[in-house]
């Protein structure tokens, strides 16, 4: 499928993950930068992978896909689809959940533009380390959570994390390294109660745990609008 409404920045934030990129991004990331960047070890949100993983999930910017490789799923059969606007993530997931059996659905498209209604409805959305990515405030950002909702099931979740740039304590590394030389980041002003209020926008309940310099998040009931 095509994405439409793509913002600049979105396409530039998305083609910083080449091949070369990802193939560093485990061992840079993941490893190194959660534990010690962060204090936020995957291990930690592998655990919040595998408490609220369903069936039939979405899972959006996948990156590597190394959670949803390592994830234990609640079916032997999931349904899984992979949403961004990078061809290289989606493609390096497939490969890694061919090791599990699994044949995901791939959607291109922008959180901040409506998801399109046939890509469907899950019990399960994630977005994991997507939003600090996202340009803009959390006003802003928080468009894309009005549009998760409307692929969320009554009884589903939506959940995930994201590394905050204010209200929480960074060391040297934690954030100056991925908004100054690498670039990656649009999260300085992101803190911890606009982000609550943001998913309380588009969700009843909403959960908010920090570790480290990561909030991690999982809602439920979502305040969805009627179709046009």
């Amino acid at each position: 499928m095509a994405a439409g409404g793509v913002t600049q920045a979105e396409k530039d934030g998305a083609e910083k993950y080449s091949r070369a990129v990802l193939a560093a991004y485990d061992t840079f990331v993941l490893k190194w930068s959660n534990t010690y960047a962060w204090r936020c070890p995957r291990e930690r949100l592998l655990t919040h992978y595998n408490t609220h993983l369903r069936a039939r999930h979405l899972d959006i910017g996948p990156g590597t896909g190394w959670y949803l490789h390592q994830a234990k799923y609640p079916s032997a059969a999931p349904e899984i689809t992979l949403m961004d606007l990078n061809a290289n993530t989606m493609a390096m997931t497939n490969r890694r959940l061919a090791d599990r059996n699994i044949t995901p659905a791939v959607h291109t498209g922008s959180v901040l533009a409506p998801i399109d209604p046939s890509v469907g409805v899950f019990d399960s959305v994630a977005a994991n380390f997507v939003f600090h990515c996202v340009p803009g405030t959390w006003a802003e950002k928080g468009q894309a959570f009005g549009h998760i909702a409307q692929v969320v099931a009554d009884d589903g979740v939506f959940f995930g994390s994201t590394i905050l740039g204010t209200g929480v304590d960074h060391n040297l590394v934690g954030n100056a390294l991925y908004n100054g030389p690498i670039k990656a980041f649009d999260n300085t002003t992101d803190d911890p109660g606009g982000r609550q209020t943001a998913l309380s926008a588009a969700f009843e309940s909403v959960d908010i745990t920090v570790v480290g310099t990561v909030a991690i998040f999982a809602a439920h009931r979502p305040r969805r609008t009627p179709a046009p």
